[in-house]
């Protein structure tokens, strides 16, 4: 077991924001929230009064995340050859990766049955007015195949790209996968201590750059009050409040479970393991709340790290490879408690009975597929992969797309939230959290958050 030693004071520059952190963001919900509304009474379409503000507003948010997401791969690859390098100092590193994907799947476990049991008690599909004509295969599925696909590297910085015709014209992107930047920076850190000697140039090389990438984080992070009014005022002009209504069992549905999830279900597993869920929350917020208003937890990721370390206590170390890993594969809002809800909607809107094996599908998709959808991202491809499992249409899909972004906002904060979870409890049940820090008053989101001492 490895002893954690004393946390070191906060430096004077900790935090400097007026009224903090946490103050600025939900002030930025409110203005975001107002010019939402606003822009949505003037008209958010093209040719309408209200249609500048909705643009800037959805420019505003772009950016903002495209900052945050820009700075990932660099951030998963050098914390993660890292933390292979620290693990060193680990006697217990291979019970907690084991440990870490246990918990996974027990968490994942326990929000699909909540999903089931709230799809069978509500039966949201029953209740929905929603037109058949809306109802269309979308353009990705998940297959239990991405797994393998998503796991081998194409090329060397584990870029991707796709092409889609948009206005008649071929428009090719670039993005990337986090699961194949995990997984070279995996075998980059284990090839390094493996050379001994000459690798140990590229490890404080690796060490230099992830101090300067985390530098460059908190300058995007001081950002993000910002980015909160643009992307909660774009989500509140835009998406799917017309068709709410029609939908309002099966959105209320979600957010119920959701709720009992993040809490219930995770404050019950903190406290059974003898932490106090109000410290857990105080310092993941900041991580929550961003997750809930850029709804991307991979935009989240470098904020979810850092508190995960800096607030909760988590050896560096293991934070640095478990938060990537959760991000990447644990994601109890969207590949547990929606496709659960989501295909037993289907089902009764297209009146197609299940049998006690489907239900066994289910649960065996949520536990599993996250991990089989790895190398894609999106809910939507979490419920095709359940959908073809069980046989159901796929054209199911289109008929909640239109609420889908209000969905996500907080599918992404329960995302985000367990992803912090899981290495907390690990880490307390081996005897390596710093409970000094986990239980101390959260600090002011500062330098030292997210850059090195």
């Amino acid at each position: 077991m490895v002893q954690t030693s004393p946390p070191s004071p906060p430096r004077a520059k900790a935090g400097r924001f007026i009224g903090g952190f946490g103050v600025q963001v939900l002030a930025a919900m409110v203005v975001g929230l107002g010019l939402g509304l606003l822009a949505r009474s003037l008209g958010p379409a093209e040719g309408q009064p209200g249609y500048g503000l909705a643009e800037t507003l959805h420019q505003v948010g772009a950016i903002f995340v495209q900052l945050l997401r820009v700075l990932v791969p660099p951030l998963v690859f050098t914390a993660i050859v890292a933390s292979i390098a620290n693990l060193r100092e680990l006697q217990n590193a291979a019970r907690l990766v084991w440990r870490t994907l246990l918990w996974f799947a027990i968490t994942a476990l326990i929000a699909v049955a909540i999903g089931i049991t709230l799809g069978l008690v509500l039966r949201p599909g029953e209740h929905a007015v929603v037109d058949l004509a809306t109802a269309h295969a979308p353009r990705t599925t998940g297959s239990w195949l991405d797994f393998l696909t998503g796991l081998i590297p194409s090329n060397i910085l584990g870029l991707q790209a796709s092409t889609k015709l948009v206005d008649g014209a071929a428009t090719t992107t670039a993005s990337f996968n986090v699961l194949q930047i995990l997984v070279l920076a995996l075998v980059a850190g284990i090839a390094a201590i493996k050379v001994g000697p000459a690798g140990e140039g590229f490890l404080a090389f690796n060490a230099s750059a992830l101090a300067v990438v985390r530098k460059v984080l908190w300058w995007v992070i001081r950002l993000t009050p910002i980015g909160t009014i643009g992307l909660l005022g774009n989500a509140v002009a835009q998406y799917g409040w017309t068709t709410l209504g029609q939908l309002g069992a099966f959105a209320g549905a979600i957010y119920i479970g959701l709720g009992l999830v993040l809490l219930v279900v995770y404050p019950a597993i903190l406290a059974l393991n003898g932490l106090n869920p109000l410290r857990f929350f105080a310092g993941a917020w900041p991580a929550i709340q961003l997750g809930f208003v850029s709804r991307s937890s991979i935009g989240t990721l470098p904020v979810t790290e850092a508190l995960t370390e800096t607030r909760l206590g988590v050896p560096r170390a293991y934070a640095a490879f478990a938060v990537p890993l959760g991000a990447t594969t644990k994601m109890d809002g969207c590949a547990a408690i929606y496709p659960a809800v989501a295909a037993i909607f289907i089902a009764q809107f297209y009146h197609l009975p299940l049998q006690l094996t489907d239900y066994g599908l289910i649960v065996f998709v949520s536990v599993l597929g996250s991990a089989a959808t790895a190398g894609l991202t999106g809910a939507v491809v979490m419920l095709t992969l359940t959908l073809s499992t069980l046989g159901l249409p796929l054209e199911g899909v289109g008929l909640l797309l239109a609420i889908d972004p209000i969905l996500d906002m907080g599918r992404t904060a329960v995302n985000v939230a367990g992803q912090a979870l899981v290495p907390t409890i690990v880490a307390k049940r081996e005897g390596i959290l710093d409970e000094a820090i986990f239980n101390a008053p959260p600090r002011e989101v500062g330098t030292d958050e997210v850059v090195p001492a």
